[in-house]
């Protein structure tokens, strides 16, 4: 009998991804310190963000697979958060033109039946257009990225944005690595197809 499946976000793009298996989950919201740790790395934080979201629902999901995400931007050598205000979306994205942007998405499978976890880290990278102010004014007033890292909705009319997009999976870009999700259910025994 296969393990039931859990997403350790309440995120609805997340939610949208993993509905692309077809496989039946269900959610919780991992509550958990986001902090960075002094001198850790976009890398090192977003494993551990994930690693800790997916253990974080462990407790109350004793039998269960359970997937953490997490996600940074990051811009010469800085990580960028959720802006959470238009002003702030408008100042990540003038910094973002015309540059190449790389967001680092952790990823974790936690098997609480037998408290084993895998945990990767995948990049990709977004080439930016050189952007006008007005281009970025207008764009941030239509989609309002404000609970997006980076400022953008690569799913919607953030595409516009872009140059080029760089990465194993696109999805990785949403917020869940679908590919190296579907490696890792495999290892569990869990087949999507």
């Amino acid at each position: 009998m296969t393990q039931p499946l859990l997403l350790a976000s309440t995120s609805p793009f997340r939610q949208s991804l993993l509905e692309k298996f077809s496989y039946p989950f269900e959610t919780a919201s991992p509550n958990i310190d986001e902090t960075a740790l002094p001198g850790e790395t976009a890398e090192q934080l977003v494993m551990r963000l994930a690693q800790a979201k997916a253990e974080a629902c462990a407790a109350n999901h004793a039998d269960t697979l359970i997937i953490g995400s997490d996600q940074v931007c990051v811009i010469d050598g800085q990580i960028l958060g959720k802006p959470h205000t238009e002003d702030n979306a408008v100042r990540q994205l003038q910094a973002a033109s015309g540059q190449t942007v790389t967001f680092y998405t952790g990823l974790c499978l936690h098997n609480a039946r037998t408290g084993h976890s895998q945990v990767v880290c995948e990049p990709f990278h977004v080439h930016f257009r050189p952007l006008t102010d007005d281009e970025i004014r207008r764009y941030v007033t239509l989609e309002q990225p404000l609970n997006c890292a980076g400022s953008f909705k690569s799913e919607g009319l953030g595409i516009a944005l872009f140059d080029r997009l760089e990465g194993r999976d696109p999805n990785t870009l949403v917020g869940l690595p679908l590919i190296a999700l579907r490696e890792m259910l495999a290892r569990e025994g869990v087949a999507i197809l």
